[in-house]
């Protein structure tokens, strides 16, 4: 999953060490909240001998997982999952996402709604405790022994949008397609169920034209990186700096920030 993932290339690699980077198979069950485990047991070895390490993100949840630490919910009936994945099935993400409506408007307001994981993990909440899945948000969370400092780079959305077509057009030229192909025995795991790859996967199934599933990849990209920018927005405590900024003045604030 190289292309597909914009993984860092061996140049990257080789500059500075990185942890995280393909170091699961897609045949492996791995959630957020393993992933808060190892990032935690990582930065305290890694604290041992730097006093600064650098987070890169991505997605929001696994960021604020290890930041801010999870949510815990209460263990439901796995016949419940089970069910909503089968409605999947039959019925299509829509019909969950009008259940999720329902049960529990905040969360259908604030969770990325187009991520089956995302709609099944909340509903299967909702039914199994006859409770909203927000209102055990925010509940107790584990304080970090380590000080967190936030930083965001922004750009004119058009700009952004733009970026994310011209990325696509690229990992197309380097050879997604090829890399799908490959993928294709395996289109059923959840690491596969993801932009770049679901949208090949229905032109290789012979469902859709390539041009549309190129299309599609870069709609879908542009509502990943919406829904990017207004889950950060909410960290009030976040330095926003445009990308175009002075390399000094961002290490200045950053290093103002950490004598307070």
């Amino acid at each position: 999953m190289q292309i597909g993932t914009a993984a860092p290339t061996k140049e990257e690699l080789a500059a500075a060490k990185h942890h995280f980077i393909h170091h699961k198979s897609i045949k492996e069950n791995y959630n957020v909240g393993a992933f808060e485990k190892d990032a935690l047991t990582c930065l305290n070895d890694l604290f041992k001998e730097q006093d600064v390490v650098i987070m890169v993100g991505g997605s929001g949840l696994y960021v604020d997982a290890v930041t801010k630490g999870l949510d815990h919910f209460p263990e439901v009936d796995s016949d419940i999952r089970k069910k909503l994945n089968k409605a999947l099935e039959t019925k299509g993400i829509e019909s969950l996402q009008e259940q999720l409506q329902t049960l529990d408007p905040i969360s259908y307001n604030t969770i990325a709604v187009d991520n089956p994981h995302r709609v099944i993990r909340a509903l299967e909440i909702c039914m199994g405790t006859g409770k909203p899945y927000s209102s055990f948000l925010n509940k107790g969370k584990e304080k970090r022994h380590f000080k967190t400092i936030t930083i965001g780079l922004t750009a004119e959305r058009e700009l952004i949008y733009n970026r994310i077509n011209q990325r696509v057009d690229i990992m197309m030229q380097e050879g997604l397609l090829e890399e799908v192909k490959k993928l294709l025995p395996n289109k059923n795991l959840n690491a596969l169920n993801t932009v770049g790859y679901k949208e090949l996967f229905h032109y290789l199934n012979g469902e859709w034209e390539l041009d549309f599933a190129i299309s599609e990849i870069k709609k879908n990209s542009r509502r990943f990186a919406k829904r990017q920018l207004t889950w950060f927005k909410k960290n009030e405590e976040t330095l926003w700096f445009d990308y175009l900024s002075d390399l000094e003045a961002i290490v200045e604030s950053i290093n103002k920030k950490t004598r307070e």
